[in-house]
């Protein structure tokens, strides 16, 4: 295990200039994340808003070591990503839409697999796998071998199996996807649970009603970069909006301006070179 002074001051997840690049076909070089900034303490819940392809799910990517960044550097619970990527990946519970269940096993099955993996064993891990089926409410279909479940039982497996071993940190993208109202409510709960319990969560979210009630803080990520980063109220104050969403369009609106400013001034100085 390699352990490395945190630059983020105790932060349970620190991240500075995180980078993504791509190579595409058609499209060539594509800056996925241009530079992400961000720290989430213990006991903080703090969330990611954007629209599809702003990075958020990168940004998630690189910091559960499913993606190594390009460039800049990621610390989860004091070690960094690119040095012991096997230390981190035992410090968090990560959740993606991309999140698979093995069919034929059922979800008790799962929860026992991975807790396997993630060191319990014997009582600790019976107790933290019974602990999971009651937070989930998987009782009734926890016996059924997952290719047998809905989308929404999916789902809560999913979540389940990714912290039945109760990790420090959490990093769940987009965790409610798929889920009905109730076990949307139930996993609302859950997340305000893990606060409690000094636990560091990191989330995605479409729905700005859930990132209102839950978050101690938010990011707003457009094109790859994080435009805003704070508590609501100074989100609110930054842009003197009262009402998130309007906090969030006000928010893309000035970048889509600067960026409108930015591409004019560039074009005038080259105009003036070739000159």
């Amino acid at each position: 295990m390699t352990e490395s002074t945190n630059p983020g001051h105790g932060a349970a997840i620190f991240a500075d200039g995180l980078k993504k690049t791509f190579r595409d076909p058609q499209r060539g070089v594509v800056e996925a994340v241009r530079g992400v900034d961000l720290d989430c303490q213990p006991g903080e819940i703090y969330g990611l808003l954007g629209p599809n392809g702003a990075g958020k799910t990168t940004t998630l990517r690189m910091l559960s070591t499913i993606l190594a960044p390009t460039s800049g550097r990621a610390v989860i619970d004091g070690i960094d990503v690119a040095k012991d990527p096997l230390e981190v990946r035992r410090r968090i519970g990560f959740l993606s839409g991309s999140t698979g269940l093995y069919p034929r096993l059922t979800g008790r099955e799962t929860l026992r697999y991975f807790g396997k993996l993630h060191g319990l064993e014997g009582d600790a891990l019976e107790a933290s796998i019974q602990r999971a089926i009651e937070d989930f409410d998987l009782s009734k279909f926890a016996d059924g071998r997952c290719e047998t479940l809905s989308t929404g039982q999916k789902q809560r497996v999913s979540i389940a199996r990714a912290v039945v071993h109760d990790p420090p940190v959490l990093i769940l993208d987009e965790p409610t996807t798929g889920l009905d109202i109730m076990a949307s409510s139930d996993m609302i709960k859950f997340i305000e649970s893990r606060r409690e319990a000094g636990r560091c969560v990191l989330f995605s979210t479409h729905i700005l009603s859930e990132a209102e009630r839950l978050c101690d803080r938010i990011g707003v990520v457009y094109s790859g970069r994080m435009l805003a980063h704070g508590t609501l109220d100074e989100l609110r104050a930054d842009t003197g909006k009262e009402w998130l969403e309007d906090v969030f369009l006000a928010l893309v609106q000035r970048a889509d301006a600067e960026a409108v400013v930015t591409a004019a001034g560039a074009s005038a100085s080259s105009g003036e070179s070739d000159a």
